[in-house]
């Protein structure tokens, strides 16, 4: 899937891959600033969702016949494993699990 393209923000998951070795400090600082600020832009909360069809379902006419698959935005994934990398220091720093 790398050489894929989601028309959310048209980059291929190649380049992504490639501009977070580069680009990943300014990033991740971005990130915090928006996290700190409680910013969330609107292109990152869009998805595209495909609808496909169950096999061997009687009545196709129930929506549990189908099952509903959402792309994030690549970007999205990246925010959002920096997020939970941030929330993990957070737990193990001041052993909130155990």
């Amino acid at each position: 899937m790398n050489k894929k393209v989601l028309k959310l923000n048209g980059i291929l998951n190649e380049v992504f891959k490639i501009a977070v070795l580069v680009i990943a400090k300014d990033l991740i600082k971005v990130v915090n600033y928006c996290f700190t600020n409680r910013i969330i832009l609107k292109s990152l909360k869009k998805f595209i969702i495909i609808v496909l069809r169950k096999k061997r379902k009687k009545d196709y006419f129930l929506p549990s016949s189908y099952r509903l698959i959402a792309f994030k935005n690549t970007l999205v994934k990246i925010l959002e494993k920096h997020i939970v990398n941030i929330i993990l220091k957070v737990i193990k720093k001041y052993e909130l699990l155990f």
